[in-house]
């Protein structure tokens, strides 16, 4: 097991690396310098650039990004005078990680729940207007499913409010725009599973035995039927966090995706940088601990490790 964690932590250091080698030659790669404006002139410019550190090779800019970051130093704004990257982050990323905690909770009741009601549904006419209801929410992209709820929801009939994440209700919106994707996937890896857990022989022994229907459920079926959901999760992060950048632009919340948005508009490269390395790291992290958690449940996972 520990020799697993730390070949699993390896893999993602690199995995990391390359994130940040990539990054960092896309932001090169760009025209023109991120500290041009039309009220600074050239010898001006040099100086500043200089300051920055950006009249050196690419390369020797490359590690020595790297050797800062080690220390935890993601850079200083180009834009935002006097504001290290960390401070950004630091900021704005409890209004990303608030909101996607929310719909994290929303996606596996909402989810996990519908695809055990799929699953244990005896009528077909039932089953196939849920199938219908996963089929749209997979297929209508987030962005349109934010702007027809706060149009009708919070424009029309004034419902719920609509800017920013100041009170319980101003999360509804937002949580579910971003959530209904991963609702429908989990509902439907939650139902397929179910489904042939059940058909197992040691559930038909469980049944023979006399056990009851809720420990058959929580103890047998479910802690089974859980294993693509619990691997899905890694990925359901990374849907949120950058799914979270339309939704925080739609509805003005002052998150992590929208300075994201906002860094890239400006060409403040080193806040471009610094976002990608904490969302990946983020992503990295929430796989990892999936992986983890499957191999907690699974015994025969555990023991191929």
């Amino acid at each position: 097991m520990v020799k697993y964690i730390t070949k699993r932590v390896l893999l993602g250091l690199l995995t990391l690396f390359v994130l940040v080698a990539i990054t960092f030659a896309m932001t090169k790669v760009m025209p023109g310098s991120p500290l041009q404006s039309k009220n600074i002139s050239g010898d001006v410019l040099e100086k500043m650039e200089a300051s920055y550190g950006l009249d050196k090779p690419p390369v020797e800019q490359f590690f020595i990004y790297c050797k800062n970051l080690l220390h935890g130093d993601m850079g200083t704004s180009y834009k935002k005078v006097g504001k290290s990257v960390n401070e950004i982050i630091a900021q704005t990323m409890m209004p990303t990680l608030q909101l996607g905690c929310v719909t994290f909770c929303l996606v596996l009741v909402v989810g996990v729940s519908s695809g055990i009601m799929m699953a244990r549904a005896k009528s077909n006419t039932v089953k196939g207007i849920w199938l219908s209801a996963l089929t749209l929410g997979v297929s209508v992209p987030n962005f349109i499913v934010a702007l027809l709820l706060l149009i009708i929801f919070g424009v029309e009939l004034r419902i719920f409010p609509i800017l920013g994440l100041s009170t319980p209700m101003h999360y509804v919106l937002p949580a579910i725009a971003q959530g209904l994707y991963p609702i429908s996937a989990v509902a439907r890896l939650t139902q397929n599973s179910y489904e042939e857990v059940v058909k197992q022989d040691y559930i038909t022994m469980a049944k023979a035995k006399g056990i009851s229907k809720r420990t058959l459920l929580f103890r047998h079926v479910l802690k089974n039927a859980m294993l693509p959901v619990i691997t899905y999760m890694g990925p359901m992060v990374a849907f949120l966090l950058t799914g979270s950048v339309v939704i925080e632009q739609i509805y003005t919340i002052p998150g992590i995706g929208k300075e994201f948005v906002s860094a890239i508009t400006n060409h403040d490269y080193t806040v471009v940088m610094g976002i990608t390395i904490f969302i990946g790291a983020i992503i990295i992290l929430c796989n990892l601990v999936a992986d983890l958690i499957c191999a907690v449940v699974d015994p025969r996972i555990r023991k191929s490790l």
